[in-house]
């Protein structure tokens, strides 16, 4: 099989397990590691001997195939336009960019490109249990109610962003995925806790179908829940995404009311590496495409004009 060279951008906290998967693939060899900072291309070192660590993406644009870039949000376009226009294949972090304008410059590009992969680091989609959603499609029908809450204790990391980006993102492409409806308005409510940015913010998702939807996260919780409920008149799935489980309540009287449904836990990075690395050398389709990563960064942008407005916006 051959192999591609690849460069991981960024050697911080999820860079670094990126890295790890790099290696760890038949398809895939870990070329180099970029990184401005002296103290992590020193740990990069130690845990790669065998890697070439740089501190600049200048000095790896003739050398490789792929790119995972893992870097701060703010500098994901900066370095994205430099690989794509030096004919790399992409796989970027969520969010692609920190503003639309970025966003539709790399829609740009690649329209230029039409041979390169750009894929977007959702991994929210790989859990298992979503390729038997189809077992469950009544409970999708008929004007669900939907809530998503993605909520942890204060852990002082990421504090650079607020939670939409850093946190709902996750979940806005979750519910994009699910429904495969985009919301023709929401509203949001938040609240600046520890940081001088938003640390709790819950948003109400309206669609033209009738579904309504609402997604909660926040970095100064109680305890740590990550999952997805849909109610309608069928009944109830929970969807427990940190115990990767799904409870079934159906709406018929029964003995058992209840019915646990374990699923597979899977390594969503290895996973989303594997679908990238397939695209380019298999042609495969794109796990998460450059449509979908711009769906979500127009809603952040809706999202935090709704936080700033006090009021409901439409998309």
């Amino acid at each position: 099989m051959k192999q591609l060279n690849v460069a991981v951008i960024g050697y911080g906290h999820l860079g670094k397990w990126h890295a790890d998967k790099v290696v760890a693939l038949e398809q895939s060899h870990l070329r180099y590691i970029v990184d401005p900072f002296p103290g992590s291309r020193e740990s990069a070192k130690q845990k790669h001997p065998d890697v070439e660590v740089v501190d600049s993406v200048d000095k790896i644009l003739e050398n490789v195939d792929a790119a995972i870039v893992v870097t701060p949000t703010s500098l994901h376009y900066e370095v994205v336009e430099k690989l794509l226009k030096s004919n790399i294949h992409v796989f970027c972090e969520k969010p692609m960019t920190s503003t639309i304008e970025h966003a539709k410059c790399i829609g740009d590009i690649l329209k230029d490109r039409p041979g390169l992969i750009f894929q977007v680091g959702h991994s929210e989609r790989c859990h298992q249990i979503w390729e038997r959603k189809n077992e469950y499609e009544d409970y999708f029908r008929n004007s669900p109610t939907i809530r998503i809450n993605r909520v942890a204790e204060f852990k002082g990391r990421a504090t650079d962003v607020d939670v939409v980006q850093d946190l709902m993102i996750h979940d806005i492409d979750l519910l994009l995925y699910l429904l495969k409806e985009k919301p023709t308005s929401l509203r949001s409510t938040g609240y600046k806790i520890r940081t001088d940015k938003w640390d709790h913010v819950t948003t109400d998702f309206y669609f033209k179908s009738g579904v309504k939807a609402s997604i909660c996260v926040g970095r100064n919780h109680i305890k740590e829940m990550r999952d997805v409920e849909v109610i309608n008149e069928k009944g109830t799935l929970f969807f427990d995404l940190f115990q990767n489980k799904l409870l079934v309540g159906a709406g018929a009287a029964q003995e058992k009311f209840v019915e646990e449904v374990p699923y597979e836990k899977r390594d969503h990075l290895l996973l989303e590496q594997n679908y990238f690395y397939n695209s380019i050398l298999k042609s495969d389709p794109i796990f998460v495409d450059y449509q979908a990563g711009l769906d979500a960064v127009e809603i952040i942008d809706c999202v935090l004009r709704s936080l700033e407005s006090k009021s409901e916006e439409e998309l």
